[in-house]
């Protein structure tokens, strides 16, 4: 399901401690190593060959044994890949795929080594953010697709608030822009998660404005109900709960530049500041539960699937799991607009991209592989095993109910081009600033301004030693 990707990566990128590297890992670090790939020499990582260049007839390659490394390792997603896997052996019989299917952690260990030696895998995921996917480019260990893009039309398939999220720069230095690197599967969107019964018992709807939303926060307090549900104690929840109040104040385009952690941009602006406000000014209404610095994220979402709670800001990883045990009474819906900026914008993203490498022998069948597990049939298997489809989402046939809202979510933002990025993404260090300041401001042990200010050295820091 949707939730291991950002859920995982979420653990294991914010302060909840460092990561433990097992024996295991160790055992499979030395195996990377000695991975198999081709003895084919190896081809530079700036070669970018026009779209009339590259073959996409993929039976027409020849014999080819393809190497693909992904972290696809539970329920509907292994199930998915394996069904993909052997329909694109059925329809080019001429490539073999030899699969190497590792956790997340595992993965993380192991790539950065294979993909240094000289025969690393065809195909892998890389995490998009700057420790992986944007250190790799750097070092040149993957190769640009955009003549690959332009010759299977991949930018009609995914919208630009998609592909912003495996672009980078040809130094790795920019992030959000630039050349493709990867395509991933499965996107991501925070949007607010809900109890239809409870709005019922109170008199609401499901909120189509902010005011609308303010206001029943407000009706739900005074009737003695838990408005707003939040388990912060990792500090990384209350950053999508922050990220969702300050679309409300700040323009797409200025989070997008924060967010990537690109010049021309800065967090100590009146817009930031009313949206810390705003979070601050609902601490003292008391529209969260009470001592939500300490409650873990689990036990968070585990509550409001219990009735504790009118709304949780969440992402849409959670819908399966909580559908099952509040049924018809689970809605989902974007984050709705303000008077004065109506469009969708919530933060959200994608599961990790399948990137090509830079020493593969086989890029025109490693595209094609590509290709053919992000087209639309592929997007209706991902969707048969309970996953979220990153393209063609709004026509994927799934039953009424949250998933169906889920799925409509997430394709208005995306078509809309209201995707703006996790927060942590902007520098390698922000993941951990902004948990920590966010969380003593929603303690009240710094003032918005302190948070603001915390947020921009380590922000302006980065931006200008990036070049």
């Amino acid at each position: 399901m949707i939730a291991s990707t950002r859920e995982v990566r979420t653990r294991n990128t914010r302060g909840a401690g460092t990561r433990a590297v097992l024996a295991a890992g160790v055992v499979a670090l030395a195996a990377a190593a000695c991975a198999p790939g081709s003895s084919a020499p190896p081809v530079a990582s700036s070669a970018q060959p026009s779209a009339s260049a590259v073959r996409t007839d993929a039976a027409a390659l020849g014999d080819v044994t393809l190497t693909i490394w992904d972290q696809e390792v539970r329920g509907g997603q292994a199930a998915q890949m394996k069904q993909l896997n052997a329909a694109f052996e059925a329809k080019y019989p001429n490539i073999t795929i030899k699969r190497v299917s590792r956790s997340f952690d595992d993965l993380n260990t192991t790539l950065r080594l294979a993909l240094s030696g000289n025969e690393p895998p065809d195909v892998v995921q890389a995490n998009n953010g700057r420790p992986q996917m944007g250190a790799f480019v750097k070092a040149g260990h993957l190769r640009p697709l955009d003549a690959y893009a332009e010759a299977y039309g991949w930018k009609k398939r995914y919208s630009q608030s998609v592909l912003q999220y495996v672009s980078y720069s040809a130094d790795g230095k920019v992030f959000g822009q630039g050349n493709i690197y990867g395509l991933p599967q499965v996107g991501e969107v925070v949007g607010i998660l809900y109890n239809a019964a409870k709005l019922s018992e109170l008199g609401l709807r499901p909120p189509k404005t902010w005011e609308e939303f303010e206001a029943a926060l407000a009706k739900a307090k005074a009737a003695g109900e838990v408005p707003l549900q939040l388990g912060n104690l990792d500090k990384w929840p209350g950053v999508h709960v922050f990220g969702t109040v300050q679309g409300r104040h700040v323009p797409a385009d200025q989070i997008t530049t924060l967010g990537f952690g690109r010049k021309g941009a800065s967090w100590t602006t009146p817009e930031n500041t009313r949206a810390a406000e705003q979070i601050v000014g609902w601490v003292d209404k008391g529209y969260f539960n009470k001592g939500f610095n300490g409650q873990g994220y689990d036990a968070s979402w585990q509550a409001f699937g219990k009735g504790e709670g009118v709304f949780l800001i969440g992402g849409s990883w959670l819908i399966a799991d909580l559908e099952k045990v509040m049924g018809k009474d689970l809605g989902f819906v974007l984050p709705p607009g303000t008077g004065s900026a109506p469009g969708p914008v919530a933060t959200g993203g994608t599961g990790l991209p399948f990137a090509i490498t830079a020493k593969s022998p086989h890029p025109d069948a490693a595209a094609a592989y590509i290709d053919f597990i992000t087209n639309a049939d592929a997007m209706k298997v991902l969707t048969a095993n309970g996953l979220l489809p990153i393209a063609d989402t709004e026509q994927q046939k799934v039953k009424q109910g949250p998933q169906q809202d889920m799925f409509t979510a997430f394709g208005t933002a995306a078509e809309e081009n209201g995707l703006v990025p996790y927060l942590d993404y902007a520098t390698p260090t922000f993941a951990d600033t902004l948990g920590a300041a966010l969380q003593d401001l929603l303690a009240k042990k710094s003032a918005p301004q302190d948070f603001l200010a915390t947020l921009e050295k380590d922000y302006k820091t980065f931006v200008e030693s990036n070049g």
